[in-house]
């Protein structure tokens, strides 16, 4: 009965059904090619990129302590980012290692989340530090800060006011020199950008604490 009655459909439901089915395995074949031929990798390009940029950061903090450094090191089967092979300290990205490090090795593991500020690594080493201000060895940011009369420790309402205050008198359509205002214009981008890093480490700061 039940063969009987499938005989007696519309021959056009039978034939929008075939239809149906084969345009959706045509659709699916398009998604499938396509996601073979142009991957989305943005993802993994993200990743990538935080990794870089972090380990640049890492590397100009060690540098700037003094401390020898190997990059991409096996330590006991694991890849670390950075080895300190006077400290037999391992920093790496990634937990699994880290905990395979501290369980299977002598070596002291430190794991560096994408987020940490990279002077912030310091309080992780087993090992005394200096103590880094960020301006402190830094001659251009010192500049910035002294072209607007303010010290390196000013607030962002300090520095906008001492820019304004400052582009008034040398404004090219005030008088001005250009390559003054150039300057001050300059001087007021990397004192933002410090001021902006100092807010980003006290958050952090607070957040670990």
């Amino acid at each position: 009965m039940q063969s009987d009655s499938v005989l007696v459909l519309p021959w056009w439901l039978v034939v929008g059904v075939l239809v149906g089915l084969a345009v959706g395995v045509v659709i699916a074949g398009i998604f499938l090619i396509g996601s073979r031929l142009f991957p989305d990798d943005r993802g993994s390009r993200a990743g990538v990129d935080a990794t870089s940029r972090k380990s640049v950061e890492i590397r100009r903090y060690l540098r700037a302590i003094g401390e020898e450094f190997v990059e991409e090191h096996d330590v006991g089967g694991q890849p670390v980012a950075f080895y300190l092979p006077e400290r037999d300290v391992a920093i790496t990205f990634d937990a699994r290692a880290y905990f395979r490090i501290q369980a299977t090795t002598t070596t002291h593991a430190v794991l560096v989340e994408h987020e940490m500020p990279s002077v912030h690594l310091g309080r992780r080493l087993p090992f005394e530090t200096p103590d880094l201000t960020p301006a402190a060895g830094d001659e251009a940011t010192v500049a910035a800060f002294a072209l607007l009369g303010l010290p390196t420790d000013a607030t962002e309402t300090e520095i906008r006011s001492a820019y304004r205050e400052k582009v008034k008198r040398v404004h090219p359509d005030q008088g001005g020199d250009r390559e003054t205002f150039r300057r001050v214009r300059d001087a007021y981008a990397t004192a933002r950008t410090h001021a902006d890093d100092r807010k980003e480490e006290a958050t952090s700061a607070s957040a670990t604490s």
